[in-house]
């Protein structure tokens, strides 16, 4: 399990003398406190563990005191490290200059501190790092969790996955699908659009943006123009502004929009977007069917399984280091293109239901001449196994 391999790593760097700062990014709710409690029961360090989610945005010395306070416990007879956790870093103004500042006076007067920030927004934390910690830090991201976790965790199948999504917190919810339909809205949608972008970000229309990420799970898995989209909408913005909230809702886990592939960045940057959920349970809790009913559905549960596909694309390359493209010309259309160093990969998803042929993937070999085709379903890999594969490993 990749959730495993997180703390053997994390065991394995306090483990070293050397003094560290981990970033580890991700969703709301998909294990980074869990972890944290898990590696301090197999380390023997002394540690302060500080959240920032209820802390007002401006109260910088708040981040200060915690650090102070930890330099005065290192001070303590027999004891010559600390870790120091802070969760939700990024909701403090201007944190990384603050854990620049304290860092490198850590560096020069020799407190042997470490240090694991926690954060649920991807760009405000790059941001942070990229600006002031250069060179002082390492990121690992960990996303929502994959089938393969889902099933050695909690014994999901690759239907209920499909369905369900991956959220460890409301697997033991499932078999109360009201009830899991409420806490998939509640705890996960509406807090991490008003805490990880709301709270943090100016948006001039937040009903616009909610409306969006609705639309947007509407139709995940689907080619949808911006444009097509404002009519739509009641309370309409412009397509630079649906951008910028869809940017927004993909760096908080949610909802992303994957460009078309093309031969160069202006035309990949400029094409309608596929909307792709991050986490399939996104769409389930807001669809008024349940579980037993949509399976008897086939071409709305193809849809779901497509989806599913796209999530575990989309989730695996910000791990495994891909790119994710979808390809259309004319009539033909490839699902998914990955590229990854001058590779690229077209991959066509026939899921339960689909009647549809393989023409699009004809067109895109002829066009780009790919170093591999895979079909998906439909006589192809069997979707539950595709799932269960590291999309890296194809390259």
């Amino acid at each position: 399990m990749f959730q495993r391999s997180y703390l053997q790593n994390l065991i394995k760097v306090m483990n070293q003398p050397k003094r560290f700062i981990q970033v580890l990014v991700g969703p709301r709710q998909i294990g980074k406190t869990t972890l944290i409690s898990q590696l301090v029961k197999e380390i023997d360090t002394p540690y302060i563990f500080e959240s920032a989610d209820a802390v007002a945005a401006s109260d910088r010395s708040w981040l200060e005191l915690i650090w102070f306070n930890t330099r005065e416990l290192l001070k303590e007879p027999g004891i010559n490290e600390y870790l120091l956790v802070i969760d939700e870093i990024q909701k403090i103004d201007n944190w990384s200059e603050i854990v620049k500042r304290l860092w490198d006076e850590d560096m020069r007067n020799g407190v042997n501190l470490k240090v694991i920030l926690l954060g649920s927004s991807r760009l405000l934390i790059q941001q942070g790092l990229t600006e002031s910690l250069a060179g002082r830090f390492e990121l690992t991201y960990l996303g929502h969790w994959s089938f393969a976790e889902m099933e050695s965790a909690f014994g999901f199948t690759a239907e209920e996955y499909v369905w369900f999504g991956g959220y460890p917190g409301s697997a033991g919810l499932i078999k109360d699908e009201i009830r899991w339909k409420n806490y998939v809205s509640n705890a996960l949608i509406e807090t991490s659009i008003s805490k990880d972008i709301l709270m943090l970000t100016r948006v001039d229309k937040p009903a616009l943006m909610k409306r969006l990420f609705e639309l947007g799970c509407l139709y995940s898995g689907q080619i949808l123009s911006f444009t097509k989209i404002l009519g739509q909408l009641s309370d309409a913005g412009n397509t630079t502004t649906l951008s910028h909230y869809l940017q927004l809702l993909d760096t908080a886990g949610l909802l992303g929009g994957i460009e078309k592939f093309a031969a160069d960045v202006i035309r990949k940057r400029s094409s309608s977007p596929k909307f792709q959920v991050h986490n399939n349970a996104l769409v389930s809790a807001q669809r008024n069917e349940l579980f037993a009913e949509i399976k008897k559905q086939p071409a709305e549960w193809g849809r779901m399984v497509e989806s599913s596909i796209g999530a575990h694309l989309l989730n695996s390359s910000f791990i495994e280091g891909y790119k994710v493209f979808y390809w259309r010309h004319r009539n033909d259309e490839v699902d998914f293109v990955l590229e990854k160093r001058g590779k690229t990969i077209g991959l066509e998803v026939k899921s339960p239901g689909s009647v549809s042929g393989t023409s699009g993937m004809d067109a895109f070999r002829k066009m780009y001449k790919p170093d591999k085709m895979l079909l998906v379903g439909g006589g192809g890999l069997p979707w539950q196994e595709f799932l269960k594969i590291s999309p890296s490993s194809l390259f």
